[in-house]
């Protein structure tokens, strides 16, 4: 009885130690004869909605196929340290999570095809060392980031094929051991298998080497499917990866006009970028610590693969000074460079108390406020000392008059005072100057001539240059940020405004380099209507149609009129009198003449016809509408007829 217990309490141990295997999964144990073996988990009860969080820690092979599962939630196998191949096939997956593998370090096989998966976290892939093989065929992938790269320097088969990619890039090709062609020492004798068939492959220089790559007869590389296909651009579409002929994409390169660039407190400014590459690389200008600049900016690409920008800054000052950086990207990488702009002068103030102004021993200005002993010691530079006196003089415009004791005494010792009274003659003829420079100016700015994308603007100078610059820019008037920029000169006049958009208010305003900041002159105006234009042009081509249908066939019949008239006027000149007789004509008729008188006689016997002969013509005349009348002279005389 108490050795049936024993066995009892044994068995029921033996019972509870063997792995719980989860209830919507069937639990394999492969043993071998040397008392080794392995687990293996297949779940695939279309039910199952989560990754099974009861899976024995022995478990070496997991297949989770053909359920309702959506997410791999985070460390949903932290505890499967020996698990060596996971497959998460044919489910509704649409999301993983960064850490979903934290702890497989054994982890040689992850299948994960037949998902609806549409953004990978390759970072996850450092989690799993001694991954081999990554299948993410049948998904819904766009894109693979550079950043995967680094991750995929172990993979030995990779099956990328019947997702959504279309293109790879550069920088992923040029780092990935089998683009690369270096490959790592443990896998130098080892092809890698690689899936990229059934993909809309949009090809360019992107995806050139990969194009290259598949024409070669010996490579590292082993591809499922020979049979690659360009879907874009429209000329390739359908064409094979061994008959396309791409240029290799180039990273751009950056220059500049200057690196440091010094210039005079509120002057104009223009900063000038150029950049080559392929594709045509862009350009943006911001400041150095990244900021985006608010400024006109002005691009243009001369050619394929060249393209440069110059950054405008008007009357500038000192919180312009500073590095400006000119940022290139394409396809290829970026590249970028500095510009240091330095602001020369000294900024203007208005002083609320009295100041005085004295020397020191050693020629160093010193300045001190009034009702305070504290003085505060300026040193400027040599290039900058003869223009304080002008550049610390407030606008006359809105100076003050000093009141009695009030505004700014200059006490030199003695044997200064010449020096002072120059400086003030320096500072009135600089007051002087600025007066003179205020009233040039530009006058009568007109916009005229506007039709649906073009414009004339017309401006008058007063008192400047013809040759004097004028920076014109343009822009909507909903629509600040989209400036456009021309530079010309003043004694033009005039400038055609180009590509403006129809039936839209424009504001356009001129600044030439003497123009105080914020003081720009400008006017609006309004394009006109492609619609109005195209009415206006039908009305008159319509117009213009019924007045030829109309005038064409009288003008045709005045030109018959006239020449008929001429042609008869020359007729009637040239033949004269004697042609009238042309129009005589001989006729021929009977004549009638007497007979001889008998007893018997009737009356109406006393005629008888006679034939004439040829040469008894008579002429008839058909001028004269006169009878023919007839003489009588004898029985036997010849009748005669006369007109």
């Amino acid at each position: 009885m108490y050795r049936l217990l024993v066995a009892q309490v044994l068995l029921g141990c033996w019972i509870v130690a063997q792995p719980f295997c989860p209830s919507q999964c069937t639990c394999v144990y492969h043993g071998r004869s040397d008392g080794t073996g392995s687990r293996s988990v297949l779940c695939n009860d279309p039910d199952m909605s989560d990754i099974p969080v009861n899976v024995p820690v022995d478990t070496v092979k997991l297949r989770v196929e053909k359920t309702a599962v959506r997410r791999v939630p985070t460390e949903a196998f932290y505890y499967l340290s020996e698990l060596r191949y996971l497959w998460i096939t044919y489910n509704s997956i649409t999301s993983v999570d960064t850490g979903s593998f934290y702890n497989l370090k054994v982890l040689h096989e992850l299948r994960m095809d037949g998902n609806m998966i549409a953004t990978f976290p390759w970072e996850s892939l450092k989690e799993m060392p001694s991954l081999r093989t990554l299948d993410l065929h049948n998904n819904r992938l766009t894109s693979i980031p550079v950043e995967a790269a680094p991750y995929l320097v172990n993979i030995t088969y990779l099956d990328i094929s019947s997702n959504k990619l279309t293109t790879l890039p550069s920088d992923l090709v040029d780092i990935w051991p089998p683009f690369s062609g270096i490959l790592p020492s443990a896998n130098a004798s080892q092809k890698i298998v690689l899936g990229l068939q059934d993909n809309p492959w949009y090809c360019d220089c992107r995806i050139s080497k990969l194009i290259e790559l598949s024409k070669m007869a010996s490579i590292p590389v082993v591809l499922m499917d020979q049979v690659l296909t360009c879907s874009g651009p429209e000329n390739l579409a359908g064409v094979l990866f061994q008959r396309a002929e791409l240029d290799q994409c180039s990273k751009p390169s950056v220059m500049t006009s200057a690196t440091k660039i010094t210039s005079p407190l509120g002057s104009n400014v223009l900063l000038r970028c150029d950049a080559t590459g392929f594709p045509t690389p862009t350009l943006l200008w911001t400041r150095a610590d990244g900021t985006t600049l608010n400024v006109t900016v002005v691009q243009e690409s001369p050619g394929e693969g060249v393209r440069w920008s110059i950054l405008s800054l008007h009357s500038i000052v000192f919180k312009d000074a500073g590095d400006y950086r000119c940022k290139a990207k394409n396809f290829a990488g970026n590249a970028e460079a500095y510009i240091t702009l330095s602001v020369d002068g000294v900024q203007a103030s208005t002083l609320s108390p009295p100041v005085n102004i004295t020397k020191r021993p050693d020629d160093q200005p010193v300045t001190s406020f009034a009702g305070t002993k504290m003085p505060l010691y300026t040193t400027l530079s040599p290039a900058l000392t003869t223009r304080a006196a002008m550049t610390t003089v407030p606008p006359p415009t809105t100076r003050k008059s000093p009141g009695p004791g009030g505004g700014i005494q200059r006490s030199p010792p003695a044997g200064d005072k010449p020096a002072t009274i120059q400086q003030s003659k320096i500072g009135k003829g600089s007051l002087q100057g600025e007066k003179s420079k205020k009233k040039a100016d530009l006058k009568d700015i007109e916009v005229v001539e506007e039709t649906s994308d073009t414009a004339v603007l017309l401006w008058r100078a007063e008192g400047l240059p013809s040759d004097s610059p004028v920076t014109v820019f343009y822009f909507p008037y909903d629509a600040k940020d989209d400036k456009e920029t021309v530079d010309t000169e003043v004694g033009q006049g005039k400038l055609l405004l180009e590509y403006l958009m129809p039936n839209q208010v424009y504001t356009v305003c001129l600044v030439t380099k003497d123009s105080v900041a914020g003081k720009e002159q400008c006017v609006d105006f309004t394009t006109l209507d492609n619609g109005v234009e195209v009415g206006q042009n039908k009305i008159l081509m319509i117009a213009s149609g019924i007045a030829c249908a109309v005038a064409v066939p009288l003008i045709v019949v005045l030109l018959y009129k006239i020449v008929c008239l001429c042609c008869k006027g020359n007729s009637s000149r040239n033949n004269g009198p004697d042609d009238d007789l042309s129009k005589e004509m001989y006729v021929k008729f009977e004549t009638l003449t007497m007979k001889q008188r008998t007893l018997n006689g009737q009356a109406n016997d006393l005629w008888a016809r006679r034939q004439t002969q040829e040469s008894e013509r008579m002429l008839l005349c058909s001028r004269s509408s006169i009878d023919s009348q007839m003489t009588y002279k004898s029985d036997s005389s010849r009748s005669e007829y006369l007109c």
